[in-house]
C-alpha cells in the first residue's frame, strides 16, 4: 500500500508518538517507590508495563485510569515492590505530567498548516484532556478508548475514524509508534500508516511492512511534505 497522492487527513496515536509516556511512567513509579526506599529499573519496568497493560486491556472494557491502577499494582509486585492498591492512584495522577517529545509541537504546527488532524488513543477523555494542554494546534477529530469502549489493537478506533471522515478515508494517513496496537491493524483495515519506529524494532517473520517507516515524528512530517 502506497501513501495517498492527495493526503487530506492525518491522525496520530498520542502516547509514544506525540507524548513520551515511557519517561512519564518511569518517573511516576520511581517517585512513588522512593517513599519505600525502592529503586525501579526502567529497562525492566517498561516491557513488563506494556505486557501487563495489554493483558488488562484485553479483558472487559474499563476506563484507562482503572487500567493504570491495576497495572501499577501488578507491575510493582513483579518488581518485588509491595505496593498497596490504595496507593495505585499515583499512576493516573501522573498522566498530566507526561510531556511531549521535543519535536512534537513544532511538527504538529507544520501538519496543521496542510492537513486536518486527529488523535486515536487508548485513553479516556478526562486524561486525554489533561494531555492536550501540552499540545499545540487544533484537532478536527478525537477518538478515545472511552468513546468506542475498547482498546487498540481492536479495530474500533479505526472504524470509528473512517465513519466520521467518510469519503476522505482514501486521503487518510495514520502516524503511530506502536506496531502491535496501530500499524498492524491499519494494514488490516487498508489504512495507510507511517510507523515512527523510535526504538529500531525489527519486524518478525510474517509481520507486514508498514506503508512507510521513520525514526522520528519530524521525519514523518518530511515524508508528508509538512516539514
Amino acid at each position: 500500500m502506497a501513501l495517498p497522492k492527495d493526503v487530506k487527513f492525518v491522525t496520530f496515536d498520542c502516547y509514544g508518538t506525540l507524548i513520551d509516556w515511557e519517561t512519564g511512567v518511569y518517573e511516576a513509579f520511581q517517585k512513588e517507590a522512593d517513599r519505600d526506599g525502592f529503586t525501579i529499573d526502567r529497562d525492566v519496568l517498561i516491557p513488563r508495563f506494556i505486557e501487563i497493560q495489554h493483558e488488562i486491556q484485553s479483558g472487559s472494557y474499563e476506563l484507562y485510569a482503572e487500567v493504570l491502577r491495576r497495572t501499577a499494582v501488578r507491575v510493582a509486585s513483579e518488581l518485588g515492590w509491595q505496593l498497596d492498591s490504595s496507593r495505585s492512584q499515583f499512576l493516573p495522577n501522573s498522566v498530566p505530567r507526561w510531556m511531549p517529545f521535543r519535536e512534537t509541537n513544532a511538527q504538529l504546527e507544520r501538519f496543521q498548516k496542510k492537513y486536518e488532524m486527529g488523535i486515536l488513543s487508548n485513553i479516556d477523555d478526562k486524561l486525554l484532556g489533561a494531555t492536550r494542554r501540552h499540545l499545540r494546534g487544533d484537532l478536527d477529530l478525537v477518538v478515545t478508548a472511552q468513546q468506542v469502549r475498547s482498546y487498540k489493537p481492536d479495530p474500533a478506533h479505526f472504524k470509528e475514524c473512517a465513519r466520521r471522515i467518510e469519503k476522505r478515508k482514501k486521503n487518510w494517513v495514520h502516524v503511530a509508534s506502536s506496531y502491535e496496537t496501530d500499524v498492524a491493524e491499519c494494514l488490516k483495515q487498508k489504512v495507510a500508516v507511517i510507523w515512527v519506529n523510535r526504538h529500531g524494532q525489527e519486524l518478525e517473520s510474517g509481520q507486514r511492512k508498514p506503508t512507510a517507516e521513520v525514526k522520528t515524528f519530524r521525519e514523518a512530517g518530511k515524508l508528508l511534505d509538512a516539514a
